[in-house]
């Protein structure tokens, strides 16, 4: 797990966190405080203030450190989740 706040706000750490990105070494996102994970994509996901954005490898990894799959851009992954 990787912490939004860790990277510095200046050009080189954003610089480096797209590449982490591009690198698909960060392919999930989650909230840190609602224990939720979701695409880089999720509209709800964008709107999570810095503090409380951390990054995940896998989804595997979000699991296993207790995050639940969004229910908006992960609906069936969610639904199995729940059942």
């Amino acid at each position: 797990m990787i912490r939004h706040s860790d990277f510095e706000n200046n050009d080189e750490e954003k610089k480096r966190l797209h590449q982490l990105i591009r690198q698909q070494k960060i392919l999930f996102a989650g909230n840190k405080s609602l224990r939720i994970f979701g695409k880089l994509s999720c509209t709800s996901g964008k709107r999570m203030k810095k503090w409380n954005r951390v990054f995940f490898e896998s989804e595997k990894e979000a699991i296993a450190l207790g995050y639940r799959p969004c229910g908006h851009c992960m609906r069936e992954e969610y639904l199995a989740w729940k059942a």
